[in-house]
């Protein structure tokens, strides 16, 4: 009896002598939103809506045109160590596959990495940034080290600058992080004491020598001293003598100042490295990468 009261009291049509009746379709709409069951969004169209609402704030009025407009894959960036490690990767993908994509060049001396409408696209306010326009809404990715593997995972089809072996993509990750977290962070210190503190010995004299142990690390790589065969290498990873990858890509963008920093005695003892830099640097996509149309500045912002 008690539960047919309670049914009777959560649904009144369902009483004696009261079949004839219908149920009421805005009283069966209430109680199911009631009792959570009213038909839900499918998960899908669940993250389309969010999606659709991140497309909308993704730009701005101020954002320039032709980083709003742009199809395909667009680069925001200026002509950096950084900058110039994804530049020659897209050059590359275009040499190869015939990638398009089109270039913002910033001037980050006038702070505009720090203005809104870039940090929608990278709060970080760091250059360089890829935004994906093949994908909607539109998919930023900030961090050179990740635009490299983002852009090999996704356009480099048959993984020309990439590796499908487990191991061998292992690597060049070790390779791409060490370098991240390690050789740029060095160089980059050295460059700015060196730059805005000429008199401090001791910042100048400790990024100096971790560079230059970072320099070792790679040289011992490409030396081959430790390996099994004991035979040098063309590149940081892979099989043999190793192929050209974004591990190289990425090392390479920053190592080829060296002569800012060092003299050529100081770098006598990575005579290795010193064929590597020179080995990519004759690579014509690298030359366009770091080339002259990304050290001119866009008129349009």
């Amino acid at each position: 009896m008690q539960s047919i009261t309670n049914a009777t009291l959560t649904n009144p049509w369902l009483t004696e002598n009261t079949s004839h009746l219908k149920p009421c379709p805005t009283y069966f709409k209430r109680h199911l939103a009631i009792n959570g069951l009213q038909k839900r969004p499918s998960p899908l169209a669940v993250t389309h809506s969010l999606r659709t609402q991140m497309a909308s704030h993704l730009y701005i009025d101020s954002t320039p045109k032709e980083v709003s407009s742009a199809s395909g894959l667009h680069l925001i960036t200026q002509n950096t160590p950084n900058g110039q490690a994804t530049q020659i990767l897209l050059e590359e993908l275009e040499s190869a596959y015939g990638t398009p994509f089109t270039t913002t060049v910033i001037d980050i001396s006038t702070n505009e990495q720090k203005k809104e409408w870039f940090l929608r696209l990278n709060p970080n306010g760091r250059i360089p940034v890829v935004v994906d326009n093949t994908r909607s809404p539109p998919f930023p990715v900030f961090e050179t080290s990740a635009q490299l593997l983002y852009l090999a995972d996704h356009f480099d089809k048959d993984h020309k600058f990439g590796f499908t072996d487990p191991l061998e993509k292992s690597e060049a990750e070790q390779w791409i992080f060490f370098w991240h977290g390690g050789g740029a962070p060095y160089q980059g210190n050295l460059n700015y004491f060196s730059r805005n503190s000429p008199d401090n010995d001791f910042g100048i004299a400790r990024f100096k020598t971790e560079t230059l142990r970072v320099f070792g690390v790679l040289e011992i790589r490409l030396s081959g001293i430790y390996a099994a065969d004991k035979q040098p290498r063309h590149y940081l990873v892979g099989a043999g003598k190793g192929k050209y990858s974004i591990a190289d890509i990425k090392t390479w963008a920053w190592i080829k100042y060296w002569p800012a920093r060092f003299t050529r005695d100081e770098m006598k003892e990575f005579p290795h490295l010193l064929e590597w830099v020179e080995r990519i640097a004759a690579r014509e996509a690298v030359k366009l990468g770091i080339g002259e149309k990304y050290a001119k500045r866009s008129s349009k912002l």
